[in-house]
């Protein structure tokens, strides 16, 4: 037997998600089974490739919906769940019995480990401390920034390595690690290591970058990478170089996309005002009332940079 298990990628709550959902799914549901695994990321025009779906069972995890009948589990937290209005309302009537969806919660691995509670009764006591990051991470409940850009603790470290990791294959090989082993255990083996170190160096570096082309604009603090051979960064850096900052928006460019990320400081001196999932939903993007990011295709650097104006010119309103 085999379950497919989509999942965001280059993600923590994403990982932990796959990790948590492969534990249950092993001991409680599905004894045996072989667990294969796709990172999903968004991109412009986003839709779903129904040859992904290729297992016995499928399950999508800390992603978008699919209207799919080859969708066995769904579970998601975001605003932005659904691809169309169409969707939302076929999700709504359909009621699939292990379709879960819930944007009150912060991480979708609590989520996960609250259903696997209250419908199933299982409970995986080991994994506490995964589920308890996985809501700090996601959530950002950091209780400074200080905390989360200095990477202390081994779950801050384990993050720059899943969101710095190039290819889908270590976040795999960190996800079969999470089912069992503590994040202190992961993240001192010496092959996650060695990952490690480079992209601390390269996380030091990027905020010498991001210090040097960022401007405070009344209360929001932009700057464009793109065009600089970095394809992400701590999305803390900004408000630990301007913690009066409220909200920040960035332009950065990946290997195949070029993104628009917006955010909201979580200890700003005033309580953010802003939707930002319902802003970035208008230029095609989504995700949390307090972080949302909006996809363009990789060369559409342009586009990109008018949208973070007038996103910046928004917040400042």
């Amino acid at each position: 037997m085999r379950i497919r298990v989509l999942y965001h990628d280059h993600c923590f709550d994403g990982a932990a998600s796959a990790a948590f959902f492969t534990r249950m799914a092993e001991e409680k549901l599905y004894p045996g089974a072989e667990f294969l695994y796709t990172g999903m990321m968004h991109t412009p025009a986003q839709s779903w490739d129904e040859t992904l779906l290729d297992g016995d069972y499928n399950a999508i995890v800390d992603f978008k919906y699919s209207n799919s009948s080859k969708v066995t589990w769904w579970f998601d937290h975001h605003q932005s769940a659904f691809l169309t209005p169409e969707d939302a309302e076929q999700f709504r009537l359909a009621q699939a019995p292990n379709h879960y969806y819930d944007a009150s919660y912060r991480s979708c691995t609590k989520f996960i480990a609250d259903v696997a509670r209250e419908k199933f009764g299982y409970t995986a006591p080991d994994l506490e401390e995964l589920v308890y990051w996985a809501d700090i991470v996601d959530g950002a409940q950091y209780p400074s920034a200080k905390i989360a850009v200095e990477l202390s603790s081994p779950a801050t470290q384990l993050v720059l390595v899943i969101e710095g990791a190039k290819g889908s294959g270590v976040v795999q090989q960190i996800i079969r690690m999470m089912k069992q082993r503590p994040l202190a255990e992961i993240i001192a083996d010496p092959a996650v290591q060695a990952l490690y170190q480079p992209l601390y160096r390269n996380h030091v570096e990027s905020m010498d970058l991001i210090r040097a082309t960022s401007r405070q604009q009344e209360k929001v603090v932009f700057f464009d990478l793109s065009g600089r051979e970095i394809e992400g960064y701590n999305k803390f850096i900004p408000y630990y170089l301007f913690p009066d900052s409220v909200y920040t928006v960035s332009v950065l460019t990946a290997s195949f996309r070029t993104k628009v990320s917006v955010g909201s400081n979580p200890w700003a001196p005033e309580p953010p005002k802003h939707n930002l999932a319902s802003i970035c939903e208008r230029y095609g993007g989504g995700g949390h009332p307090r972080v949302g990011a909006i996809s363009f295709d990789k060369g559409a650097v342009e586009q990109a940079r008018r949208v973070a104006r007038e996103i910046v010119q928004e917040l400042n309103s």
